[in-house]
């Protein structure tokens, strides 16, 4: 592959930019991890202050009463509210913040329609997967910054699934919801526009939230000191021992619930109607509640509305894997692991189901080798990548084609790729083993960019890695319409 271009086209670079401000690092500090962050290590101090404040205000109230210690205590409770509205202020900005991307998560993954909405969350997931590195030591480091926004997709489309399935049975939503039945949920947005605004606003903006803020706690200095270490000597993304992740997952949801209420909080209404205000806090408090209860049930989910979170996570952390056990050729067997955590009442196996109806057994992004149906041309095989939700088999992905003729193009076919036709499959690969090895290495030889790295290779790949195909700007136009 020659030509490589170092620019993006305009979604991937929202794509990047806005995996960045949600859990990246940059210099001017304001990703919503950095505001956390910053949030945890001025706590001490602020709590300090805080304390100081009021001591003083007591030591003075304790005192004789005179015209002297009444200016003293009027000036430290000044002072003390003062700093209450600087505190209030902050947090209100980090909501503001935080909210702004929930809607520029929502434009970018939904459309006018169901169908649309689908193709689009489909085009952001894969671009997730595909500016993720698969190889190198940057791995877990990329795949923990962009894990949030990956889950906050697919949580919005399993909320849809589940919707239309009448598997939502959490009263909050089935109030928002209305008299919108399962049946009319897919042209919600289309027949009612104001009410499906107000349900965005009230579930979906919500539901993101508490998706990216889920693990935010693992970023307190108690759970840092887990991570990396008192002396940050520890590889943060090994395996834990049984009685470190006890500790780390009581630390990270008791520090999540503390920064969504202390630190984020409900927004602050503005205006000088007394009614529209009582009624606008009363829709704010109900939103967060609605968040921390999201937050609390997905501990331990059950059958519960907590899956809307915990199953996407299950699912997120193996697609997007931040531990050394890592394997790209492995992605597909993501469900296996779903599955088994259904099995031990981990997650709802319904809701389980509901995912892979969504995903199919391949993410989007992943790079398929399959043999083309053309009967006179089985002495090759082509590279396509996963590139639609809902397939009508879990196990048939939707794809576009990357090659044709064991050349890359930018403007491949739609193809639903079957068992027979798929080498991730073993006994398709087995029929494919006849091919001599002189062919198979003059395959390699065309597809492959350098010798080095095709010696690593197997002779007939179960996958590929298209990383480097989607790095140059006229192949991720992968989602256009087929020609």
């Amino acid at each position: 592959m020659a030509n490589k271009s170092n620019s993006d086209t305009n979604f991937t670079a929202q794509v990047k930019s806005l995996l960045t401000r949600i859990y990246g690092r940059s210099q001017l500090n304001d990703s919503v991890l950095e505001r956390a962050i910053e949030y945890y290590e001025k706590q001490p101090f602020i709590q300090h202050k805080l304390d100081e404040l009021q001591n003083n205000i007591e030591k003075i109230t304790a005192q004789v009463p005179s015209d002297k210690t009444k200016q003293q205590r009027v000036r430290l409770e000044r002072e003390e509210r003062a700093y209450q509205e600087e505190l209030k202020f902050e947090r209100n900005e980090r909501h503001q913040h935080l909210f702004l991307l929930c809607k520029e998560i929502i434009s970018l993954c939904e459309g006018d329609s169901f169908e649309e909405s689908n193709r689009k969350s489909g085009q952001l997931l894969g671009t997730i997967q595909l500016v993720s590195p698969t190889q190198g030591k940057k791995v877990a480091l990329f795949n923990e910054q962009n894990k949030p926004l990956y889950k906050s997709v697919l949580c919005l489309r399993l909320l849809d699934k589940l919707c239309i399935d009448k598997n939502i049975v959490e009263p909050y939503i089935k109030v928002a919801l209305g008299n919108i039945s399962s049946e009319q949920y897919k042209t919600f947005s289309q027949d009612k526009p104001k009410a499906y605004q107000a349900f965005v606003e009230k579930v979906k903006i919500p539901l993101i939230m508490a998706s990216l803020l889920q693990d935010m706690g693992n970023n307190h200095p108690e759970a840092i000191a887990i991570l990396y270490g008192e002396k940050n000597e520890k590889d943060p993304h090994r395996t834990l021992p049984i009685e470190e992740r006890k500790a780390l997952l009581q630390i990270n949801y008791r520090e999540t619930v503390k920064y969504l209420v202390d630190g984020i909080g409900a927004s602050i209404y503005i205006g000088n109607s007394k009614t529209d205000r009582d009624k606008y806090n009363a829709l704010e408090h109900k939103k967060l509640l609605f968040i921390k209860h999201l937050l609390k049930s997905a501990v331990n989910p059950k059958q519960g509305i907590g899956n809307l979170l915990k199953v996407p996570q299950i699912y997120s952390s193996i697609i997007l894997s931040t531990k050394d056990s890592y394997n790209y050729k492995l992605l597909p067997k993501v469900y296996h692991v779903l599955n088994q955590n259904a099995e031990r009442g981990a997650c709802s196996q319904i809701v389980v189901d509901a995912l892979a109806q969504i995903t199919g057994h391949f993410p989007q992004g992943y790079g398929v080798t399959y043999i083309p149906v053309e009967q006179d041309m089985a002495d090759r095989y082509e590279y396509a990548v996963v590139s639609q939700l809902y397939p009508n088999d879990p196990e048939n992905p939707i794809c576009r084609t990357a090659t044709r003729n064991l050349a890359f193009i930018s403007h491949g076919q739609e193809v639903v790729l079957k068992k027979s036709n798929n080498l991730y499959y073993t006994e398709t690969a087995k029929s494919f083993s006849s091919i001599s090895k002189e062919r198979l290495h003059e395959i390699l030889e065309l597809l492959v960019s350098n010798y080095h790295e095709r010696k690593k290779l197997d002779l007939i790949p179960r996958c590929w890695e298209p990383g480097e195909f989607f790095a140059i700007k006229i192949n991720q136009n992968l989602w256009n319409k087929a020609k």
